[in-house]
């Protein structure tokens, strides 16, 4: 697998992990603790030498990358919980996409989320990334920026959850890092097209990115 192939996957799956998040979080209030850390600490790599240090291992980005598989190995049409699941995170995944394409015409507000984020990055270095007053500004961020387009991704879930402040605010800091992992896949020359014309070149990176991850696991519990 060429490298420029691996960062491209990588970064598609970044987008895919804050969709599952997003669309987990929403509906049941929970998400698991190392693929959200792995989503949000993304947001605060601001100069990675590569790739891969934008999200700290292969293995941290492992559900983006079964999310993904599943996507590129779905029957999509079949009415079953999982086939539901999985078009949900693929709508979010190409809302955060368009979202991400409309941004990338907004100079002004592209140089505001940058600012923003390096005073963010300062205070995860105090607080932690995920500390609630760390997330609580991403949510914000993605508020007063994101949110203004006339286009805005429709979260669903349970009212109960989505009401609640906290999970509000980790739910837009994860839209966040969708948009952040989506710019970094067409910085790397990824587009919608390569879903559909580059299925099986795609999932095939997937693979072996997957073994990688287990690889990483393995070596971690050491």
């Amino acid at each position: 697998m060429s490298n420029s192939w691996q960062d491209t996957t990588l970064a598609l799956a970044g987008i895919f992990q804050a969709s599952a998040l997003v669309a987990q979080l929403a509906k049941t209030g929970n998400v698991p603790s190392e693929a959200y850390r792995c989503s949000i600490e993304s947001l605060f790599a601001l100069n990675p030498p590569d790739t891969i240090s934008i999200y700290g291992s292969v293995a941290s980005l492992r559900l983006g990358l079964e999310q993904l598989r599943e996507t590129l190995s779905s029957e999509t049409g079949h009415n079953t919980p999982d086939a539901a699941r999985i078009r949900e995170v693929l709508r979010y995944s190409m809302a955060i996409l368009h979202l991400q394409k409309k941004l990338s015409r907004r100079k002004d507000m592209l140089g505001v989320i940058g600012s923003r984020l390096q005073q963010a990055a300062r205070q995860a270095e105090h607080f932690g990334a995920t500390h609630e007053n760390v997330v609580g500004n991403l949510g914000d961020l993605y508020q007063e920026t994101l949110s203004t387009f006339p286009f805005r991704i429709q979260v669903a879930g349970d009212p109960g959850y989505l009401q609640q402040p906290r999970i509000a605010s980790e739910v837009r800091a994860l839209l966040l890092a969708g948009v952040r992992s989506a710019t970094l896949w067409r910085q790397l020359g990824g587009n919608r097209w390569h879903l559909l014309l580059r299925r099986k070149q795609l999932a095939a990176n997937v693979e072996q990115l997957l073994k990688q991850a287990k690889g990483d696991n393995v070596h971690h519990l050491h």
